[in-house]
């Protein structure tokens, strides 16, 4: 106990003095944390037992109950409508979208405190509502926006590790290499090593998590500095919030795309639990990884042409709309045949279609509300919207597309293209930045609820045709 008591005021003394400590840092969740309504980690403290319960009784009252049957078609197809993991921050319903912890993305922009009256919702906010189930006031979001301005110190070698990279690796490379080195100061890691109690294992991976999200926008940005400007770093300013000061490290410092930045993190935090990178972080973290390891296997599977990398896709699509025709000012019958020739040659519409949603993504038209707000006359929107009207028909006319509606992606890139951010190649990035207020919170859980190490049973093609064999 004198060796807790005695870090515990070497942690005072460094913060009066305004100092960063390594051994500060590394104790911080062995301390007792003050009992406050503006403290994320008190809140989550006193929901742990309840959860934990809730569990227990499932596990032992509901055990045996069955939740659906596995079909070749499930094995055979990606696992899609297969229930296999629990995700306590999100949920897709296939006609209505997303929902926060219950809330859809109309409800949380109602509700939720943004960084002006009736502005989009900070991103504290949705991390503290994903995270707690709770929806904080402007107090406890500024409180935790200051806490995540504390924690977002980069060690050099981290920069060090990104610079050893050639400027042309692609930014999602340069990216997980980043947090890679960062996961040098694993917290988890060191309380393993030190033979933390099973029960406890959510403490530190609780300072993960919020030491990784802090850290995210400066390495991030760091990389677009890098490979698309000067190199020089923007520092963060202790005035803004996450997302403000996000794009402000990037260098964009125009009000209307500080609120962009707002709204796309929180709508790209979290989509359930089945996405690739989500279920990759929570996959990589079940053999107790910790959550810098977990978040750098997510960002891998969010590189991928058929995750994250949509959204740059869709813009470089729209790109070659206006270099066919020399203008985005097309007619929908000159759009509706370069549509059926993209179709045509095995190709996709990038941006249209998901493997959840029947419906409108409620992202998309987020973001459609927001640029009708503040820039309904610029010609790649007004094609944005044109293709919305003609590319439906089209695919439902195929028959085979379940899906004919435009997602997430069908818009964010001509917002970020409008405010100055052209490279699309960086996009992913944004995305994964995004991604980690969604399955930051779900690690946390996963340690709570002593969720175990995943092993789904596999088999080999020979032993499903037997089983096929054995049915018909």
């Amino acid at each position: 106990m004198a060796f807790f008591r005695s870090v515990s005021a070497l942690s005072r003394l460094r913060s009066r003095v305004g100092q960063q400590s390594n051994l500060a840092n590394s104790v911080r969740w062995l301390q007792t944390p003050t009992s406050s309504n503006t403290d994320l980690y008190s809140e989550l403290k006193e929901l742990v037992p309840e959860y934990q319960e809730r569990v227990k009784k499932l596990k032992k009252d509901h055990g045996s109950v069955e939740l659906g049957k596995i079909t070749v078609d499930m094995v055979l197809g990606g696992m899609r409508g297969m229930t296999a993991l629990v995700w306590l921050g999100s949920a897709v319903d296939p006609d209505e979208g997303i929902r926060f912890r219950g809330m859809s993305i109309p409800e949380c922009q109602k509700k939720l405190p943004g960084a002006f009256p009736g502005g989009e919702p900070l991103p504290e906010a949705v991390l503290w509502l994903l995270l707690t189930g709770k929806i904080p006031n402007k107090e406890q979001v500024d409180s935790l926006s200051q806490e995540l301005r504390s924690r977002a110190t980069i060690p050099d070698y981290a920069y060090k590790a990104i610079d050893a990279l050639p400027v042309s690796a692609h930014p999602m490379t340069q990216f997980t290499t980043g947090v890679m080195a960062l996961q040098v100061q694993s917290e988890f890691q060191k309380a393993y090593e030190s033979g933390i109690a099973k029960a406890r294992y959510w403490e530190p991976t609780y300072e993960d998590t919020l030491n990784l999200i802090a850290r995210l926008p400066a390495i991030a940005a760091y990389i677009y500095r890098r490979k698309y400007k000067d190199g020089k770093i923007i520092p963060l300013d202790d005035s803004l919030d996450y997302g403000a000061n996000y794009a402000h490290m990037l260098g964009f410092d125009d009000p209307e795309m500080l609120e962009f930045m707002r709204l796309y993190i929180s709508i790209h935090s979290d989509h359930e639990g089945g996405n690739v990178s989500s279920h990759t972080a929570h996959l990589v973290a079940s053999p107790l990884s910790d959550p810098y390891l977990a978040f750098a296997a997510a960002l891998n599977g969010l590189a991928g042409p058929l995750h994250g990398l949509a959204n740059q896709e869709v813009l470089r699509w729209i790109r070659s709309i206006v270099a066919e025709f020399g203008t985005p000012n097309i007619s929908t019958e000159q759009l509706a045949d370069y549509i059926n020739k993209t179709l045509s040659k095995g190709q996709v519409v990038p941006g249209y279609g998901h493997g959840v949603l029947r419906q409108t993504d409620p992202r998309y038209t987020c973001q459609r509300e927001f640029a009708l707000k503040h820039l309904p006359n610029d010609p790649l929107f007004q094609l944005v919207s044109k293709i919305k009207e003609v590319v439906p028909p089209i695919l439902t006319k195929l028959g085979k597309v379940k899906n004919p509606w435009p997602n997430v992606d069908a818009h964010s890139g001509v917002l970020l293209n409008y405010y100055g951010l052209t490279e699309e190649n960086y996009y992913t990035v944004l995305f994964g930045v995004s991604r980690s207020f969604g399955v930051g919170p779900q690690l946390i859980w996963d340690r709570a609820l002593g969720m175990p190490l995943e092993r789904p049973k596999s088999v080999t093609l020979e032993k499903l045709e037997q089983l096929c064999g054995k049915s018909s």
